[in-house]
């Protein structure tokens, strides 16, 4: 076989890298050297009849019209005919803007070429280079077709460049877009070029070339043509014998990549089930290829389409990762999701996916699922749980967060536990996600989450519950990136918007948008839950005919909460002893805290427990400031106060105001026994100085006609005390945090008219007060 033409694609590929380099960067800033590798494109034909395709693309090839000329400057051949080497010079139609060739001052380039032919070795090495430009850029691409290691009847391709840009006349950044657009498209086009002559050679009864040996060298090639009544081709998904190509086995005991292979033949039927899989298994285990390569079918299979950069991305990581990392390396589909989370920038993901793998091999992640035994009381009290999966077949995850007790769960459980649970189910879900890939016959890489907050309250927003869940959010966002394809939110109460406001900074802009919210019943109309998860599948408790078994929650005993001691150095201890103040309150002197609000429809959020006697809580509302009480002058003098019996007792009000005249209520009182832990919020109307009143309750006598009830008595020796004790937190929500949590959501959601309308409601009525014991 004799090569005479320059080869097409290698020559579009190289002239789309000559203006381009990296997307971030100036011309002020040195440039890192750009690489490219794109993964094995694989023929199912022979390496011979690849190459007599190959060879039909010239003198001329009218699929790339930007060809425009070669000049062969030496060719060599072996003694035995075995090895063909040719060295050319090619030349290209610049398909650039008018402008940049006129700056640049040339309408074509030039490219030195050297192919090897090796018959013996059945390999076609292809080596080039820019001569144009080249003091301003400088490109080298290297191409191979080679017999498939595993099916002498295939042949594979494979194909990197690497491009260091060190000027182009100040046009840097817009050669760049240029180059990234054009390298994209001139992989893929490579392909149908070699495909649409093989096509070709078969539409002419060309279905065989033989193959090179010492006896055939100096004879000319001869070539078989089938006859004209020749059986029809059978379908290669009808051969059983065909393995998976160049796919890394399956190997998840030893910790290596694990990539399950797939080819054209595999099934997309969702109805067909992992058994109707075992010969394909077979097959991938039985498999013994380089564990650096990745074939284009495989990653379209496993991994979904992705652009010629983001597989030269995903490729690069996985080739650094073996050369460099120590210990495990993550399937595939993990270092994909990295890419993703940051936007295939391979610099980000590196850095956050090694930190990662860190992360897991110190807390022994790898090993969560076969070790981790979860206690009782989140069997019996955690309302989460897999049911399923939606339209798309992404395992559903179902958490009924408005039926759990969370403070009852930090309380008896810390927040270590919790996090060792939440990492499970993300393992977990990890683990469906390559079940319904080989269930589905398609890529699966995350999972559907629904969120019932029906009876979401502010006992939800108990600051320490608040923190672990800010905590949890932090390490999944961090470890388990674009594992949460979709979350529906439904029957959001009108408190969600404080916790969305509290919670939302902590979530990633990219998981946020993945969001959908729903308010009352809005979920059962057109554009619900219908929309995402088919009908026969819809929960119970949600209006469907599925029966559920996520538990259904509860308030979880106190009897099981741990004690002090079994808290030790907790971290749910120590910040709730830094954050919370205690304050006592005596009887005829009640414990005041003042917040000046500056914009209206802030929010104000408290969260107090009673540690001793009943209470009454107030809020109130002034336009003045209120003094501090000043303390007792030891001389006597004329503005001389009355100082507080207890150190930890601050009065605000002055004696001398007068309700309704000096300051307003702007909240019914609030009882609150001993032991109850009370959580809160008011949307403010106006601005002003806000007033927290903690006051001692006076419980009625008794009847003297009857004899006393035992209440009463506890009562009577409470109040001869006077004093209560209360631990209190308040934290102020800024009008524009509010309502830009608010804005967007909106933006992003259709289903949350109701919620913004309940929420603007609320802003524009006196006042709006959430409370939950």
């Amino acid at each position: 076989m004799k090569l005479v033409e320059p080869r097409i694609q290698l020559f579009k590929t190289s002239y789309s890298i000559i203006v381009g380099t990296s997307v971030v960067g100036s011309p002020e800033v040195p440039r890192m050297v750009q690489k490219y590798q794109s993964p094995v494109r694989v023929y199912k034909h022979s390496f011979e009849l690849v190459m007599a395709a190959y060879e039909r693309r010239f003198p001329t090839c009218h699929l790339i019209p930007m060809f425009v000329d070669s000049e062969v400057l030496g060719e060599s051949v072996s003694e035995d005919d075995s090895v063909h080497t040719v060295q050319r010079r090619c030349k290209l139609d610049v398909d650039a803007p008018r402008l940049l060739k006129r700056i640049a001052g040339v309408d074509y380039v030039y490219f030195s070429q050297e192919n090897t032919l090796n018959k013996r070795e059945r390999t076609l090495h292809i080596e080039s280079h820019n001569e144009t430009f080249s003091n301003r850029v400088i490109i080298h691409e290297l191409c191979c077709y080679s017999a498939h290691p595993d099916n002498e009847d295939w042949t594979c391709f494979e194909q990197s460049a690497s491009l260091d840009i060190k000027s182009f006349f100040g046009f840097e950044s817009t050669v760049e877009k240029i180059a990234m657009k054009q390298y994209a498209s001139s992989i893929k086009k490579g392909k149908e070029i070699i495909e649409f002559y093989l096509n070709q050679l078969d539409e002419e009864g060309i279905t065989h070339m033989p193959r090179w040996s010492p006896s055939l060298a100096g004879q000319p090639s001869s070539i078989m043509v089938k006859p004209v009544c020749a059986a029809p081709k059978v379908p290669d998904q009808d051969l059983p014998t065909e393995p998976v190509p160049l796919v890394p086995p399956a190997s998840a005991d030893d910790g290596d990549i694990l990539a399950v292979g797939g080819n054209d033949s595999t099934p997309s039927d969702p109805s067909v089930k992992d058994g109707s899989r075992q010969v394909e298994n077979q097959t991938e285990n039985t498999m013994a290829v380089p564990e650096d390569k990745l074939d284009a079918d495989y990653i379209k299979r496993y991994l979904g389409d992705l652009t010629p950069l983001q597989e030269s991305c995903l490729i690069r990581l996985r080739q650094w990762l073996q050369e460099s990392h120590k210990g495990k390396i993550p399937k595939d589909e993990h270092i994909l999701r990295f890419l993703r989370a940051r936007d295939f920038n391979m610099d980000k993901a590196r850095e956050t996916m090694c930190q990662s793998l860190t992360w897991r091999k110190q807390h022994q992640v790898d090993y969560l699922l076969e070790t981790w035994t979860s206690p009782q009381v989140l069997s019996d009290y955690y309302t989460g749980g897999w049911h399923h999966h939606d339209k798309e077949g992404r395992p559903l995850y179902i958490l009924r967060l408005g039926q759990m007790d969370t403070k009852g769960l930090v309380r008896a459980l810390g927040e270590e536990s919790l996090l060792r649970h939440v990492l499970s189910i993300n393992e977990e879900g990890l683990r469906r996600c390559e079940e319904n890939t080989k269930v589905f016959g398609r890529p699966i890489s995350c999972w559907t989450c629904l969120v019932d907050l029906e009876g979401l309250n502010m006992r939800h927003l108990w600051r320490p519950g608040v923190k672990a869940l800010l905590r949890i959010i932090e390490v999944v966002e961090v470890n388990y990136p674009e594992t949460l394809g979709r979350l529906l939110i439904l029957r959001a109460p009108r408190v969600f918007p404080v916790l969305w406001t509290l919670v939302s900074p902590f979530i990633d802009e990219n998981t946020r948008k993945k969001f959908l919210i729903y308010a009352g019943n809005d979920y059962q109309g057109p554009g619900g839950l219908v929309d995402y998860i088919d009908k026969e599948v819809i929960p119970d408790f949600l209006g469907g005919d599925c029966m559920c078994e996520v538990p259904e929650g509860g308030l979880v005993p106190k009897s099981l909460y741990r004690t002090a001691e079994e808290m030790g150095n907790d971290d749910i201890r120590l910040w709730t002893e830094t954050i919370y103040q205690s304050a006592s309150v005596f009887k005829g002197a009640p414990h005041e805290v003042v917040i000046e609000i500056i914009d209206a429809a802030s929010v104000i959020t408290w969260d107090f427990d009673v540690c001793k006697g009943d209470v009454v809580f107030h809020i109130y509302h002034s336009k003045r400031a209120p003094q501090p009480p000043a303390r007792k002058d030891p001389l006597g003098g004329p503005h001389a106060g009355t100082a507080p019996p207890g150190g930890n007792n601050v009065q605000l009000i002055d004696r001398s105001w007068t309700l309704g005249l000096d300051y307003s209520m702007v909240e019914s009182p609030l009882t609150c026994k001993e032991g109850e832990s009370v959580q809160g919020s008011h949307v403010t109307r106006w601005p002003g100085f806000y007033i927290l009143q903690w006051r001692f309750h006076n419980m009625p006598g008794s009847s003297s006609t009857s004899l006393p009830r035992v209440d009463d008595v506890l009562a009577s020796l409470q109040v001869s005390s006077h004093k209560c004790k209360v631990m209190y937190y308040t934290e102020v929500i800024g009008s524009e945090d509010f309502r830009g949590s608010m804005t967007s959501l909106e933006s992003s959601h259709s289903g949350f008219s109701q919620l913004s309308h309940a929420t603007s409601t609320s802003n524009n009525s006196h006042s709006s007060s959430m409370i939950s014991r």
